[in-house]
């Protein structure tokens, strides 16, 4: 049956979350324990076992990305007519539906950033603002609706949460409340008005309450610990007195406190429904037992009124790795540039550069490890810079790929597979094979290209059959949810960006008092909150954790710093050294390509990045494994009737033919050989590997 074999894979615990499929549900999801493979396959069976159709459910989440998963992993599993959105864009659907008939009229415009608004207000109220204290204002007006306070209530609630405004807390008042009326005289509609109003549309108009609930009569809720009040509101507004609600949520990852989310609404969910059904979900699959270990102390040693009991406490599940390292520095610039090489080291060891990420508490520490990363010769991504499907390149590469599909796609590119064909049609956007010399714009153009020309090719690895229209698809379905594919380099992003993501690889850095925790972190819970920023952190790590701190900001000053109270009693040996930096005037501020492994030469032809040496320079190369290797792709070709390139390059073949990888975990290291391919062909090629 269908239905049943939703069921097969999971854990007890997802099994138990997939086969309760009515009434209210809450599940407690540690870090790395597939959370989303539990709702997905709970929603798949609900829907194929006749509990719900699929039309009849809503999926709530944070972000496109996160809802566009969801659609893509429920197709997969039988249930694509499933609403998978995100708050905001679940209430401006219904809006935008029912606002013709309820209120008539021009619809207000819907702002994407308050800046502008505030930056007016503030000029209405005769007070100068400069750029930061407009973000911070409109973040803090941001707060106050997320929170249901009006203008008038304001002075009074930022003195009940402990908050320190980012202006006289008079001035702030004065300002949201002008903001207020030149938006409702200009008849605009910010994010939180637009829940606001539709929570109010559904309340006063019975009629478009029924439609809705008729619409939507099965909801799951991701990442409940971020719901914030006007978000509740609104769920409790479509749910009206029904119980068919899933909610899923770490408390130990509450990390939005500040932006008005409470974890309360996760850890009192049996308050309100006292018949709930409670699950916990604590084997995690993503990280070895020593990242499990540390990240258990870390919230372990959680305490005081701020401490959040969630009783979550994480089961390793993965073979055993490397301990994490502890590591303290003289000065900023020397643990950037340690960090910098080790990266490096573990790059020429086989972990792709995208597996490895640098994290940091505040976005102005990234500054150093760019310019670091820079001079070691080690490309980078900053995350949260401009969005991969909005840059020009792109944008006129899927325009290209589009045009190409209508025109006849595969048919006119004379047989050739998807991979060839996306890089024929590429080639007319200016990519080549080897990149341009040097960084700048036209080198972040190629990578933008590139990272499209690996898609296709891990698209042809998943699906051999796929074609140029099937290719053009997932560009726009990954388009929509902002879900870039990986470019080669390696992360920098803070920690509160990095959350949902994980890497094989983690730098922590900047690890003392003052910045984590911050220091205008002040009361138990803004301490407590901080904590569980390191928390998700060492989370992120599957495999290699680093954890460092300097004992001064610039080389030479004063060494007052200390480690940041989170790591008491955790840091096991902690190597204390000033390691030799490189000449800070001959570093390059642009992203550099990866080095070769034997000679240190920047490597920029894609075999060569495969091979992670120059293609002239020695290798170890076991021939006779080589011979091997092809004879037993030309076997699986045949038997799938498949091409040869889509079990593996012969550049991939040639890497595992130098490395002789001895387990699962060196061959998931090697350029080309992705988890899907790991898990079809890793005990083949691992046969052939060994003695």
């Amino acid at each position: 049956m269908l239905a049943e074999s939703v069921l097969e894979g999971l854990d007890p615990e997802q099994r138990a979350v997939a086969e309760a499929v009515k009434g209210p549900v809450c599940v407690l999801a540690g870090a790395g324990t597939g959370k989303t493979r539990a709702i997905t396959h709970r929603i798949a069976y609900a829907t194929l076992t006749g509990v719900v159709t699929p039309q009849r459910v809503l999926a709530v989440t944070f972000t496109t990305r996160a809802a566009g998963e969801l659609r893509s992993r429920l197709r997969q599993l039988g249930a694509p007519g499933v609403q998978a959105r995100t708050f905001h864009a679940a209430a401006l659907r219904q809006l935008t539906y029912f606002w013709p008939r309820v209120v008539g009229g021009e619809p207000p415009r819907i702002i994407d950033s308050k800046i502008a608004l505030v930056a007016d207000a503030a000029k209405a109220c005769r007070l100068a603002l400069g750029r930061t204290e407009l973000r911070d204002v409109a973040s803090e007006i941001e707060w106050a609706k997320v929170t249901q306070h009006r203008p008038e209530d304001y002075p009074a609630a930022v003195a009940r949460a402990g908050r320190r405004p980012p202006a006289e807390v008079v001035d702030v008042a004065r300002v949201y409340a002008m903001y207020e009326q030149l938006r409702r005289e200009r008849n605009l509609l910010d994010f939180e008005g637009m829940l606001e109003l539709t929570a109010a549309v559904l309340t006063e108009h019975r009629e478009v309450a029924n439609q809705v609930r008729e619409q939507y009569r099965y909801f799951v809720v991701d990442e409940f610990q971020d719901v914030n009040p006007l978000q509740k509101m609104l769920l409790d507004t479509w749910l009206g007195d029904r119980d068919d609600l899933c909610v899923v949520g770490d408390p130990n990852q509450t990390i939005y406190s500040f932006t008005g989310a409470s974890p309360a609404h996760l850890l009192d969910f049996t308050r309100d429904h006292p018949d709930a059904k409670v699950i916990q979900l604590v084997r995690d699959y993503r990280s070895t037992p020593q990242v499990v270990r540390l990240a258990n102390g870390v919230i372990g040693q959680a305490r005081g009124e701020g401490a959040i009991r969630s009783g979550l406490e994480l089961v390793a599940q993965r073979d055993q790795g490397p301990e994490p390292v502890f590591n303290e520095y003289d000065d900023e610039v020397a643990e950037a540039d340690d960090a910098a090489r080790r990266a490096r080291k573990l790059i020429e060891e086989g972990v792709p550069a995208r597996e490895i990420a640098i994290l940091y508490r505040i976005n102005a520490q990234s500054e150093t490890y760019e310019s670091a990363l820079a001079a070691a010769g080690v490309p980078y991504v900053l995350r949260g810079a401009e969005r991969f499907f909005e840059r020009p390149e792109v944008k006129q590469a899927v325009y290209m790929l589009r045009a190409a599909t209508r025109a006849g796609g595969d048919a006119e590119t004379d047989g050739m597979g998807l991979i060839q064909t996306v890089r024929h049609v590429l080639s007319g956007a200016g990519f080549s094979d080897r990149p341009p010399e040097g960084a700048g714009a036209a080198r972040a153009r190629w990578e933008s290209l590139a990272a499209l020309a690996q898609l296709a090719e891990d698209m042809a690895a998943d699906n051999p059959v796929a074609g140029l229209p099937e290719f053009v698809a997932e560009l726009e379905e990954r388009a929509a949810a902002q879900h870039a594919p990986p470019l080669e380099g390696v992360t920098l992003a803070s920690l509160h960006a990095a959350k949902g993501l994980e890497w094989d690889a983690v730098f922590l850095v900047g690890l003392v008092e003052g910045t984590l925790p911050i220091i205008y972190a002040e009361t138990p819970a803004q301490i407590e909150e901080e904590r569980r920023l390191l928390y998700v952190g060492v989370t992120r790590a599957r495999v290699h954790l680093s954890l460092s701190w300097a004992l001064s900001r610039s080389p030479g000053g004063a060494r007052h710093r200390r480690p940041s109270r989170f790591l008491g009693g955790l840091t096991g040996k902690t190597t204390t050294h000033t390691p030799a930096r490189a000449d800070r005037t001959k570093r390059r501020t642009a992203k550099g390509p990866l080095p070769c492994r034997v000679c240190g030469r920047p490597l920029t032809a894609a075999v060569e990045r495969k091979l992670g040496r120059c293609e002239d320079c020695p290798s170890e190369l076991n021939e006779e494994l080589l011979i091997a290797l092809k004879e037993w792709r030309a076997r699986v070709s045949a038997e799938q009737k498949i091409p040869a390139y889509v079990v593996f390059t012969d550049a991939t073949l040639q890497a595992i033919a130098e490395h002789g990888p001895e387990s699962m975990e060196d061959l998931a290291r090697i350029p080309g050989v992705g988890k899907v391919k790991l898990d079809k062909y890793g005990e083949a090629v691992l046969g052939l590997c060994g003695p």
